[in-house]
C-alpha cells in the first residue's frame, strides 16, 4: 500500500475564527477577521506567500507529538530536539463572561519547558490581502506591531522582541507567552491574562461536553466531532460553515478545488440533526435565527449557499498562490451560489420543523413563520419541473434528482405538520399536493434491472446520495425494496471498509476518484436502518481509522491507500460520524450513562 496522505494539523477555534496548527507548531491556516477573509497565515496553501508562526528548536534535529487537552479545542504540541523537550499550548479565548461570550480575535501560544534546555527560535511573519502584503513591524514596549493590514495585528509577548524580529536562539528557561490580537491588543497582565484565559477556556469546553447528550457508542469520536462541528459556527449570526480551508483538492491533479468557508442550505437538516442528536439548542436556536434571517427576503428562489452573514454574492476567483502541495488553481467564493439547486426548498422547511414538534425548544417566531412556509412551498411549486444540478453541484450537467425531490418529499411532509400545529389550512393543502406529486418523480428514477432508484429520471446511475430514501422513511426500512435499493447501491459505489462513492460516472472533471465521507457515514445509517446492525458497527470502527492524529476528519477519502482529500476538517464529515453513532446507538438501545 503506499504511503498514506494525510492532514497533519490539529484545529483550534472559539466560534469566531479557527487556526490549523501544524505539528512543527506552524499556524499554516488562519483567516482573520472571519472564516472567510484572507488568510493571516496561509502556508497550507503557498509556501512563500503564505507567513509563518512557528516555535522550533534552533538548527538541530527533533520530534513531535500533538494532543487536545482532554474534552476541549486547546491543543498542545510537544517538540523534543537534542537539547531539551517543550509543549506549546494553543487556543482561541472562549469562555462566559458578563452574560456573553467572550471569543475575542487572539491567539494565545504558551510555551512550556519539559524537560532538558530547549534552544528555540520563534517566527511570526503574518500577510494580508492572500499573500499580496507584507506588513510593516514596528516595536513597541512589549509588543510588536504589524502595519500595513486591515486591523490593528499586534504579537504581544515576554520573549525578547530582538529575538522574534530578528529569528534569533534563545534557551527556554521560563514559561513564556505570545498573545496575537486582532483590533484591539491585550493590555493586561500578560502570564496572569494568558493563564486564567486558559484555565477558563479549558473549564468552558470541558463543561460544553458535560451538557452535550454524547451517545456511549465510540464516544471518544463523537466527543471530537462535537467538539470540531461547535467552531465551525461562525457564533455572531449564527451560519455553520462546510470547512475553514479553501482549495483543498478532493484528489491531487483533479483541479476539484473549492472555497468551502460558507453555509450550504441543504446542510441544514443534516447538522441541525447532528446538534439535536447531542442535545445542544443554543447552537439550533443561533443557526434557525440565521436560516430565518437569510430566508425570509427571498422571493423568487433561495440560493444553495450564502455567506456567513446572507451575503448572496459569492463570486468566484482565482488567486496566484501555488495551492496545497502544487495543487492549483486556488479559489475564493464559489459560483454554486448561481446553480439551480432545488432540494434546498424542502431543507428549509424539514429544518423548521424542529420549532413547531420538540417542546423543548422555545422560540419567540415560531408562529410568526407560516408566510415563509407557504412562500418557500410556493417556490418548490414554481420549480418543480426544472431540472437542477443536484447536491453534487454539477456544473455542466442538468437533470431531474431524485434527491431533489425526495426533499421535496420530506420537506412537504414536514410543512403538513408544521400546518396542522398552525391550523393553517393553505399550508397543508400546498404541501400535501406537492408531497404526492414529489413521490411520482421518485418512482420515475426506479430502475426494474437494478432493483434501485438511479441518480435522476432517465438515467440508470447510481448515486450514494439515494441512500436517503432508506434513511428517511421513503422507503420502509424493513421492506424488501429498501434492503433491494442498497444492494444496488453497494453493487456499484462501495469501495469496501465502509467506503463510498458518490458516483462512478464521468461529470465536469473527469471520474471521481476519491470517496466521499459522508456518503460513507450515510451508508452506515442505512445499514442500520434495515437491520443489518453488525456491519453497520464494523464499517464504523474502519473509517475511524481515517482519522488524522488527533481524530479530525477530511472530505474525502482516497480508497486506494486511505489518504485524506477535501478541505479539513470538514464539518459535514462529523456531523455525519455523530449521527451515525447516534443511529447505531438508538439501535444497540445503549443508555448514554452505560459503558
Amino acid at each position: 500500500m503506499k504511503k498514506r496522505h494525510s492532514y497533519d494539523y490539529g484545529l483550534i477555534g472559539n466560534c469566531a475564527f479557527t487556526a490549523h496548527v501544524g505539528l512543527d507548531t506552524n499556524i499554516a491556516w488562519m483567516c482573520w477577521p472571519r472564516f472567510d477573509s484572507s488568510f493571516i497565515f496561509g502556508q497550507l496553501l503557498d509556501n512563500k506567500k503564505g507567513g509563518a508562526y512557528t516555535v522550533l528548536p534552533s538548527h538541530e534535529r527533533w520530534s513531535s507529538k500533538q494532543y487536545y487537552v482532554e474534552n476541549t479545542n486547546v491543543l498542545c504540541t510537544e517538540i523534543t530536539g537534542e537539547s531539551g523537550t517543550y509543549r506549546v499550548t494553543d487556543f482561541a479565548p472562549r469562555f462566559r463572561q458578563m452574560d456573553r461570550y467572550y471569543k475575542p480575535l487572539m491567539l494565545i501560544r504558551k510555551i512550556e519547558r519539559i524537560s532538558g534546555n530547549p534552544k528555540i527560535t520563534v517566527q511570526c511573519n503574518p500577510v494580508g490581502d492572500y499573500g499580496e502584503v507584507t506588513p510593516e513591524h514596528s516595536l513597541g514596549s512589549n509588543h510588536i506591531r504589524f502595519l500595513g493590514l486591515k486591523s490593528n495585528v499586534r504579537l504581544t509577548t515576554n520573549i525578547s522582541l530582538s529575538y522574534v524580529l530578528n529569528q534569533e536562539s534563545f534557551v527556554l528557561n521560563e514559561t513564556k507567552y505570545l498573545a496575537l490580537t486582532w483590533g484591539p491588543p491585550l493590555e493586561a497582565a500578560l502570564k496572569e491574562t494568558c493563564d486564567n484565559f486558559l484555565t477558563k477556556t479549558v473549564n468552558y469546553w470541558q463543561g460544553w461536553i458535560k451538557t452535550a447528550n454524547i451517545t456511549n457508542f465510540y464516544q471518544k469520536e463523537a466527543i471530537r466531532s462535537a467538539l470540531a462541528l461547535k467552531i465551525h459556527q461562525y457564533e455572531d449570526t449564527g451560519a455553520i460553515v462546510a470547512a475553514t480551508t479553501t482549495s483543498l483538492p478532493e484528489s491531487p491533479g483533479s483541479t476539484r478545488n473549492w472555497d468551502y468557508r460558507y453555509c450550504w442550505m441543504r446542510d441544514t437538516y443534516y447538522t441541525l440533526n447532528a446538534f439535536n442528536n447531542i442535545g445542544h439548542f443554543e447552537e439550533l436556536e443561533r443557526y434557525f435565527h440565521y436560516i430565518l434571517n437569510t430566508t425570509i427576503e427571498e422571493d423568487d428562489r433561495y440560493q444553495p449557499l450564502y455567506g456567513i452573514t446572507g451575503e448572496k454574492k459569492l463570486v468566484e476567483k482565482t488567486l496566484d498562490l501555488n495551492g496545497y502541495q502544487n495543487n492549483a488553481p486556488v479559489r475564493v467564493g464559489n459560483d454554486a451560489y448561481t446553480h439551480i439547486q432545488n432540494d434546498v426548498y424542502g431543507q428549509v422547511l424539514i429544518s423548521l420543523l424542529p420549532l413547531f414538534s420538540d417542546g423543548r425548544i422555545v422560540f419567540e417566531e415560531r408562529f410568526n413563520t407560516s408566510e415563509l412556509i407557504f412562500k418557500t412551498l410556493k417556490m418548490m411549486e414554481k420549480a418543480f419541473s426544472e431540472k437542477d444540478a443536484g447536491l453534487w453541484e454539477f456544473r455542466n450537467l442538468a437533470q431531474h434528482h431524485c434527491y431533489t425531490y425526495l426533499f421535496n418529499w420530506a420537506g412537504s411532509n414536514a410543512a403538513i405538520k408544521i400546518a396542522r400545529k398552525l391550523g393553517d389550512d393553505k399550508i397543508g393543502e400546498l404541501a400535501t399536493k406537492l408531497k404526492t406529486k414529489s413521490a411520482k418523480m421518485i418512482e420515475k428514477c426506479m430502475v426494474p434491472a437494478k432493483k434501485g432508484y438511479a441518480q435522476a429520471v432517465g438515467t440508470d446511475r447510481m448515486d450514494a446520495s439515494t441512500l436517503q430514501l432508506i434513511m428517511m422513511n421513503y422507503l420502509d426500512p424493513n421492506s424488501k425494496e429498501a434492503k433491494n435499493h442498497l444492494k444496488a447501491l453497494e453493487k456499484e459505489l462501495h469501495a469496501g471498509d465502509g467506503l463510498f462513492y458518490r458516483y462512478k460516472h464521468i461529470d465536469d472533471f473527469g471520474e471521481p476518484e476519491t470517496t466521499f465521507l459522508i456518503c460513507a457515514y450515510w451508508y452506515i445509517e442505512a445499514l442500520a436502518c434495515v437491520g443489518r446492525l453488525d456491519e453497520a458497527i464494523a464499517h464504523f470502527e474502519k473509517l475511524n481509522g481515517y482519522a488524522n492524529h488527533v481524530g479530525l476528519l477530511s472530505e474525502d477519502v482516497k480508497a486506494a491507500d486511505g489518504s485524506m482529500w477535501g478541505n479539513f476538517p470538514q464539518a459535514y464529515s462529523h456531523v455525519g460520524l455523530l449521527n451515525a453513532a447516534s443511529r447505531i446507538s438508538r439501535k444497540l438501545d445503549l443508555p448514554d450513562f452505560l459503558s
